[in-house]
């Protein structure tokens, strides 16, 4: 059997056994595909290759530049295949079951400063006070300010704050109730910043008949009946280059990380950070102690005078 007769048989296994999806099945024939020219340059199939010469495949990725996720990914995939042929006794063993994963090399989240996310508070704020504005560009000012307000003061997920309940703002909760992935439920205190600027954004909406009812807190016309994720990524984006900040590097999920890594930066308990920002596994929350090394070290490698000796 050649090989690409085998590769066809096991995505038909991969779709008839485990239900992968169509993009999962086209990665998979787009890793094997590229693998394949590598076995035919060394005279080997499926059936003959061994371990140091799928490792030299390996080597070769790495030697490209292709990043370690990807050279982790691709052999993922060649694990899978050949374990597949291994099972079904097309093959006698294994050649890919002591090869060692390269390691994931873990990227720090971008970080705004504490005087950037002042800076873009304050002028969304201002925007929502100019006097030039149409009742619909004043309801988008406050719903953007309101949006920021809540995002840095809890550390919320994007999505859980787009799809957050008209209920959430109740008028006497310090607290909100978050339901995040896994529909795990926590409780966020929110500051009373927050809890203003979420009486001033429904001050607005309310003059719109048909969102005094909306059950969402941010309504918008989408599919989901609220403002998308995209929407408010974009709208933040606007708003970074009024102030005056690279856009490019602006996200709502880089202001989530803003709030982890100042709580931290202020003597904030891990755990408590961690409660926090909804995260399951601790290991996930300490990445924001790995930014508050690389700014201590970025602060004695450019303030220390025994430094650059």
């Amino acid at each position: 059997m050649n090989d690409l007769r085998l590769i066809e048989s096991f995505l038909e296994m991969l779709s008839a056994e485990r239900g992968a999806a169509k993009n999962t099945l086209t990665s998979y024939q787009t890793d094997l595909e590229e693998f394949f020219p590598y076995l035919r340059k060394n005279n080997v199939n499926s059936l003959t290759v061994d371990k140091p010469i799928i490792q030299g495949f390996l080597t070769q990725l790495a030697n490209s530049g292709v990043a370690n996720s990807t050279q982790a990914r691709k052999l993922s995939c060649l694990r899978q295949y050949f374990r597949f042929l291994f099972n079904e006794n097309i093959r006698g063993d294994d050649p890919t079951s002591t090869l060692q994963s390269p390691k994931k090399q873990r990227s720090l989240p971008k970080i705004m400063s504490v005087r950037d996310v002042d800076h873009l508070l304050y002028v969304a704020q201002q925007d929502c006070q100019a006097k030039s504005l149409s009742d619909a560009k004043r309801l988008r000012a406050h719903r953007t300010y309101t949006l920021l307000e809540l995002l840095y003061a809890s550390g919320m997920r994007v999505s859980e704050l787009v799809s957050l309940p008209h209920m959430a703002a109740r008028r006497d909760a310090k607290f909100l109730s978050i339901v995040g992935k896994g529909n795990r439920e926590r409780l966020v205190p929110i500051s009373q910043t927050a809890r203003d600027a979420m009486e001033e954004y429904l001050e607005q909406r309310d003059h719109y008949k048909n969102y005094r009812d909306d059950p969402w807190l941010f309504p918008a016309s989408s599919a989901q009946g609220h403002l998308t994720r995209q929407a408010f990524a974009r709208d933040l984006k606007a708003l970074g280059v009024k102030a005056g900040l690279n856009a490019d590097k602006l996200s709502p999920h880089v202001l989530r990380h803003a709030f982890a890594s100042h709580l931290l930066q202020n003597g904030a308990d891990l755990r408590a950070v961690q409660q926090l920002l909804g995260h399951t596994d601790i290991s996930t929350t300490q990445i924001y102690t790995h930014v508050q090394e690389e700014r201590l070290r970025e602060l004695v490698t450019n303030h220390h005078p025994l430094a650059n000796i």
